[in-house]
């Protein structure tokens, strides 16, 4: 049988080989090769600087064609509240007390109609501007970043705007997209590959060494597969061996932006399919601390597990989220108290990041992990700040709960979030009876000091 050639194939099959060689060459020689070495050329930071330009010059081009246009700017609300001042229950009422019409509080009844206006407003205010369910949805922008069109109320203004949206939309998926995408699979691959070659050393100082070498690469790779800026303040403080870094929590890349600068031991609950190839290879390599599901359920064995980890100062500290659930970045909501009541030096790390480049919060009861990964790696860029906060240790007389909290207060302290009191875990259940219990009992409190004060005088 005669073969035909097309010399048109043969072309093709030339020229995608040239670009398949050119593509792997860019990649190893301007982000693989300084993954490896911990060093940078300075790109993102200018590529960082053009967009932050470019969001200017658009934002202005916005304002300037409503005007022409005579169109009322949509002005998004931001989910950072305004702090008060924290008043108690008992203040609060008696100042609605003072400013009704018995201004003798001294006669005053047991129980004033009145009081009733308190938790009226109390409940109006939570339906209106919940400080809770707010911290479970994207944050809103004040300005276009030219990612989406979510504002229901855009306009078309310009011809020279539009074609740069389309502009953008083709750079991040037609050149930023895949690339990410194979810095990626490049990364994760050389993890499994390396920390499962690295499990065959015995236990030393050359396979702690080559495992803490290792990990840094490939997370290094990781975060370039994000076009991640990250910047990182007070080195001096980052955590040690024996002790529990603890930071707040907005997304899973947290593991990947804090372990691109350290080596951390990770906690978790044992999983299957890529992700449980990925744990069984770096627990080889590194003592990771992994729990089957029925574990996890277990608060003792998780604590004789930590607690025994940080005891061998020769281990890594461990990475704890103690929130248990991604925050949008605008706040930090209850730390569980079980990494605080172990007796080990904490590493407070307060993480905040940029949303006019990438929104890096998960919002896991509306997004998969596959369209998660998506949205981030098709964003412009992941750019955040990290903070090492002095090391923490609980003092003589303060409880679990309580040394968690001054934790809490210091990451929101230094990262610019609210503190706030509630449990993430309302993210998916409902207000638990206790809280409804407490201000009941607060209010009944309040009503008895009042009768006894009476009774005294």
């Amino acid at each position: 049988m005669e073969l035909f050639f097309n010399p048109f194939d043969n072309l093709l099959c030339i020229l995608l080989g040239i670009s398949f060689t050119v593509w792997f060459t860019l990649l190893l020689v301007f982000i693989i090769v300084p993954a490896i070495f911990g060093v940078s050329f300075g790109i993102r930071r200018l590529y960082m600087k053009t967009l932050l330009k470019i969001f200017e010059w658009a934002t202005l081009r916005i304002e300037r064609g409503a005007k022409e246009k005579n169109h009322h700017l949509y002005k998004p609300y931001s989910n950072a509240i305004i702090a008060k001042e924290p008043t108690s229950l008992e203040e609060e009422i008696k100042e609605i007390r003072r400013s009704g019409s018995n201004k003798d509080l001294d006669s005053a009844t047991e129980f004033e109609m009145s009081d009733i206006f308190y938790f009226a407003r109390r409940g109006v205010e939570s339906i209106m501007d919940d400080e809770v369910t707010k911290r479970f949805t994207a944050e809103e922008l004040e300005s276009w970043n030219l990612l989406t069109r979510s504002n229901n109320n855009f306009q078309y203004i310009s011809l020279r705007l539009t074609v740069l949206w389309w502009l953008g939309l083709l750079i991040r998926y037609g050149f930023l997209l895949p690339l990410r995408v194979t810095l990626a699979f490049t990364g994760v691959s050389l993890l499994v590959f390396l920390t499962s070659l690295i499990g065959l050393l015995p236990n030393g100082r050359l396979k702690n060494f080559l495992s803490e070498k290792v990990h840094l690469m490939c997370y290094r790779i990781c975060v370039r597969a994000l076009t991640a800026i990250i910047t990182y303040h007070d080195s001096e403080n980052k955590p040690k061996n024996g002790g529990i870094c603890v930071a707040n929590h907005t997304s899973p890349i947290d593991v990947i932006i804090l372990a691109s600068d350290g080596c951390y031991a990770m906690v978790g609950q044992i999983h299957g399919g890529l992700m449980g190839v990925i744990q069984r290879s770096m627990v080889k390599a590194c003592p990771h601390v992994w729990f089957e599901r029925s574990e996890v359920k277990d608060r003792h064995l998780v604590a004789k597990r930590l607690s025994d980890h940080v005891q061998d100062k020769s281990k890594l500290p461990i990475l704890i989220f103690p929130e248990g659930t991604c925050i949008n970045n605008t706040s930090v909501m209850m730390f569980k108290k079980g990494s605080f009541d172990i007796g080990a030096t904490v590493y407070p790390v307060a993480i905040k990041y940029d949303p006019r480049f990438g929104d890096a919060f998960w919002n896991s009861s509306k997004f998969g992990m596959v369209n998660y990964l998506l949205h981030m790696m098709s964003s412009w860029a992941i750019v955040c700040s990290v903070w090492y906060l002095p090391p923490m240790s609980r003092e003589e007389g303060e409880d679990a709960v309580q040394f968690a909290n001054r934790v809490k207060a210091a990451i929101a302290r230094k990262g610019g979030l609210v503190d706030l009191l509630w449990d993430g875990g309302l993210k998916r259940e409902k207000v638990k009876d206790t809280f409804k219990e407490e201000q009941q009992k607060l209010y009944s409190k309040m009503l008895v000091g009042t009768q006894e004060d009476r009774s005294r005088s």
